[in-house]
């Protein structure tokens, strides 16, 4: 894809070799204003609902889950039993249902499909991440908190959340790979170009007549790569940062 970016659309398919024999910038000059907007703000509209979906599923993940491995409340296995399920059901199968609601309510064409279900704790697979994690954790460490006078709560704030930085930040980076990535749901519930994200635009140098920009789509395509090789190395240290560790800092 790096090599391809730098070569003219009539060598990419029929030059093989990695070293371009004709050196061209103009795939990035022409790709970023091919569509006629800016790819920047395709680039922002991407960051702006990954930014809502890791703030989203960090916040309510973390909720459900404290609430699942550390409270006792009723038929509590069969609400687990039920969240679980929904891992294995396709998503396919409920985004008519989806789409009906969000049309009802005015919301296509706008980032709230996108960012709001965050917020309520959907992902079940985070969910589950989560409470495997808190559970790990020493129970006299609530026995503590809850001699010095810690609620629900207190507990939750002060002695959870900062021992499970670990799995937060694994959920967080998870969830901005996944959906900075994602193309399916983005297109069903964008239609105007100017609320495209990075993976809607990208498909748009795809010409079903067969006049396709291949140059222009590995050169948007590389760059679509930088944020998420950004966000990876500034938290790749907490995806291996133990419990033990952590509390030690704490």
């Amino acid at each position: 894809m790096l090599s391809a970016s730098f070569k003219p659309n009539n060598l990419i398919f029929s030059n093989a070799s990695l070293l371009p024999q004709q050196f061209t910038l103009k795939n990035y000059t022409t790709g970023w204003m091919a569509l006629g907007t800016p790819f920047s703000t395709f680039f922002w509209n991407s960051l702006l609902v990954c930014i809502g979906a890791v703030i989203g599923n960090v916040i309510s993940c973390s909720m459900v889950a404290y609430a699942f491995a550390r409270l006792n409340f009723k038929f509590k296995p069969l609400w687990f039993a039920i969240m679980l399920s929904t891992i294995m059901l396709p998503y396919h199968a409920i985004v008519v249902p989806q789409y009906i609601l969000f049309k009802s309510i005015g919301w296509i064409n706008t980032f709230l499909p996108l960012i709001v279900p965050k917020f309520l704790a959907t992902d079940a697979f985070f969910i589950f991440l989560l409470v495997q994690f808190i559970r790990a954790l020493p129970p006299e460490l609530d026995e503590s908190a809850q001699i010095d006078g810690c609620g629900p709560i207190q507990l939750f704030w002060r002695v959870i959340l900062p021992l499970a930085k670990p799995a937060l930040a694994t959920t967080a980076i998870f969830t901005f790979i996944w959906t900075w990535g994602d193309f399916f749901t983005q297109l069903i519930f964008l239609n105007n170009q100017s609320s495209f994200t990075f993976p809607v635009a990208l498909n748009s140098f795809l010409d079903s007549t067969g006049v396709s920009q291949y140059g222009s789509l590995f050169a948007m395509s590389l760059l679509a790569l930088v944020p998420i090789l950004i966000f990876f190395l500034l938290f790749q240290r907490l995806l291996t940062e133990g419990i033990s560790t952590t509390g030690l800092k704490g």
